[in-house]
């Protein structure tokens, strides 16, 4: 573990590669050791890989309790993404949302404190690309513990009585935002991301959706959903080599030759962190590949070769 994290100290920059969710039936009995109670399932996934996006966050307002039990069974250095309200995203379609942005940050996502990494932004395929509304949500979204304090503070009442709305001092907040409509590959979309120091998610859904691998913030959000079906199908080796070079060049502040590009406007050099998450989790692979991947890139994980975790679950007793 040490010697991992040294090297990830030399690159200068975070590396981050984990799941998208932690419950999921398919998996008991398989990752997770077999009678491992479910109140357990994130206590032995954060073990097994350093950051895992909330998934519950997106159907509807978790309880402070909830991010707080969170919080409390993972380790002290690890980082949750949290990904944002569909109510805010696919009802409302980012317009007049000023009010579900604050319940969504009163809800308790604070009490992840400093364990608290990107929030993720997940379009609807059939939203189109609208400047002006992304504009304006960009310049709602909270970047501070003050900023974020002021937002939560305006919660309705709904909220009244379980909300939370003081942030750990220093915490930094940073948004990505996943497009999924094509009239999305344009460079004035780019640009407009560049501006807000939003993080353009780079998406591989099996060709459904664009996939764009512009340079919009200091970090990079990645998604892996699946090559070849859509949250179903593993990652092979010729595969993970190939997002290995890619991660491996956005952390020292190169972009690969053969990008997917929508603007021809050349990014910022500069290292950046790299967040990477398996979604192609319906088979039992996300976990896997996430291992086998940051293997490749010297990250390490409480798994073994080949994502082997037999050794790290003999130590859980199955209660």
């Amino acid at each position: 573990m040490t010697s991992s994290r040294s090297n990830a100290a030399r690159a200068g920059r975070t590396l981050r590669i984990g799941i998208s969710g932690w419950r999921y039936a398919p998996w008991r009995g398989r990752f997770y050791p077999a009678g491992l109670a479910q109140r357990r399932e994130l206590e032995f996934a954060s073990r097994m890989l350093p950051t895992i996006e909330i998934n519950g966050s997106f159907y509807s307002l978790q309880r402070p309790e909830s991010y707080r039990h969170w919080h409390d069974e993972t380790p002290e250095d690890f980082v949750f993404a949290v990904k944002g309200s569909r109510y805010i995203t696919h009802m409302l379609q980012l317009k007049d949302v000023r009010q579900a942005l604050a319940n969504f940050f009163a809800s308790g996502v604070l009490a992840l404190g400093h364990k608290m990494g990107p929030v993720l932004w997940q379009l609807p395929p059939r939203m189109r690309y609208d400047p002006e509304r992304l504009d304006a949500f960009f310049s709602l979204l909270p970047r501070d513990a003050r900023s974020v304090g002021a937002l939560a503070r305006a919660h309705d009442e709904r909220l009244e009585g379980r909300a939370l709305v003081k942030a750990a001092r220093g915490l930094r907040i940073r948004h990505a935002l996943e497009a999924r409509h094509s009239s999305f590959i344009d460079p004035e979309f780019i640009a407009l991301l560049r501006r807000h120091e939003v993080a353009l998610v780079v998406a591989d859904t099996a060709g459904r959706w664009p996939l764009l691998e512009d340079l919009t913030a200091d970090f990079v959000y990645l998604r892996l959903h699946g090559d070849k079906e859509l949250y179903a199908s593993g990652y092979g080796d010729a595969a993970l080599d190939r997002w290995a070079a890619r991660i491996e060049a956005w952390r020292r502040g190169r972009q690969p030759s053969d990008a997917k590009l929508a603007s021809p406007d050349p990014a910022r050099r500069g290292a950046r962190d790299v967040f990477c998450y398996f979604d192609n989790d319906s088979k039992v692979h996300a976990p896997y590949d996430a291992a086998n991947l940051a293997a490749r890139l010297g990250v390490a994980t409480g798994m073994g070769e080949g994502g082997d975790t037999r050794f790290a679950a003999a130590s859980y007793k199955n209660t």
